[in-house]
């Protein structure tokens, strides 16, 4: 599940990058890297964890499931996070700099 839900965030925000990829203040490119990175990460462990438990690997339990989904649901919210604050930091509009120093 984790796998399942870092990719689609990485499919979405890559497909949002894209469609807006002319006006792009944003920054949607560094978010979906991050997911890619994410889901490249995610199924390397599939893999290893594939290789150690075989075919029972794809029946989980659904206790495990659950705990997956917060974990996928946690790394697209830290995503997320970690996006905004650079976001705030790079400000691309100028606003928080504008704010900031208004009289």
């Amino acid at each position: 599940m984790t796998l399942l839900i870092t990719v689609f965030a990485a499919v979405i925000t890559t497909v949002l990058w894209y469609v807006k990829s002319d006006k792009n203040p944003m920054m949607l490119g560094t978010l979906a890297l991050m997911y890619w990175g994410a889901s490249l990460m995610w199924s390397i462990d599939a893999v290893f964890e594939y290789a150690e438990l075989g075919a029972e690997y794809f029946t989980p339990k659904p206790m495990d499931m659950l705990n997956d989904s917060y974990l996928g649901l946690s790394v697209v919210a830290l995503g997320l996070v970690i996006w905004l604050v650079y976001v705030l930091i790079k400000d691309p509009k100028g606003t928080v700099r504008a704010r900031l120093f208004q009289k």
